[in-house]
């Protein structure tokens, strides 16, 4: 069956986008089909691919205006009579064709303070089974950046230096729920990290490849501890009168 496929072709200074046509075989998957006209008529296109089999999170991109995954988006999903427009992230500064510089993501990841267990020598800890559970959907993630590319205040309101994403959000989530780490990373949360910016759309769990709940797991339980600690008036008498705690779990 031949399928057209309309691709944005072009780089930081400019582009369009450019019609291939291509015969699909059972089983394709969007990759597959971007391979094919790779070898057959756009040797050039570029596209940034890795494991094939969506753990790496590298094929992203944006198909008929929704963030996907190449190598998870069968062909047979799209009706036959269905446009099939291909384009790169529209968060990130484009590289070239269907590739973009992602490496605002990791200079925020750097900014989070890590685990910090602090744990004395011969000291014993206890962590429960719901403990290991809840903070273990986070660590699910393949960091394709799906989510920062659909979340609104990244895309639409340009706030990459107030707001550190959905992705960032999560990571800060399974720090903080975790029974072992000692960090207080709440002011950082509030101030530095934006979590007042998200508005609770949902838009980012829509999308994630991987099913994470981000936004009512992480996003709104680290809301949550924000209003706890700075405008709750009852925990605010509390923390004058019986000293400020630092630290929830």
């Amino acid at each position: 069956m031949e399928r057209e496929f309309t691709i944005w072709r072009g780089d930081k200074r400019g582009g369009n986008f450019s019609t291939y046509s291509i015969k699909l075989e059972q089983g394709m998957v969007l990759l597959d089909a971007l391979h094919r006209i790779q070898a057959e008529q756009a040797p050039e296109l570029a596209i940034r691919w890795n494991c094939k089999a969506g753990k790496c999170g590298s094929c992203s991109m944006e198909v008929n205006g929704r963030p996907k995954l190449a190598c998870m988006t069968r062909m047979n999903e799209f009706p036959p009579d269905k446009k099939i427009i291909i384009q790169p992230l529209q968060t990130f500064p484009i590289i070239k064709d269907l590739v973009t510089n992602v490496s605002w993501n990791y200079q925020q990841n750097k900014t989070i303070t890590p685990f910090n267990p602090g744990i004395k020598k011969n000291q014993d800890r206890i962590m429960f089974q719901q403990d290991v559970e809840r903070i273990q959907e986070f660590r699910k993630c393949i960091e394709c950046y799906l989510c920062q590319d659909v979340c609104h205040v990244l895309r639409d309101q340009e706030q990459k230096d107030k707001f550190v994403g959905p992705r960032f959000m999560i990571r800060l989530a399974s720090l903080e729920m975790h029974p072992l780490d000692i960090e207080d990373r709440i002011p950082q949360i509030k101030d530095d990290y934006g979590s007042g910016m998200c508005n609770i759309t949902r838009c980012c769990t829509d999308v994630c490849p991987e099913n994470i709940k981000i936004t009512d797991n992480g996003i709104i339980p680290m809301k949550e501890r924000v209003v706890d600690r700075y405008y709750d008036p009852l925990l605010w008498v509390y923390n004058i009168l019986f000293g400020k705690k630092t630290r929830q779990d």
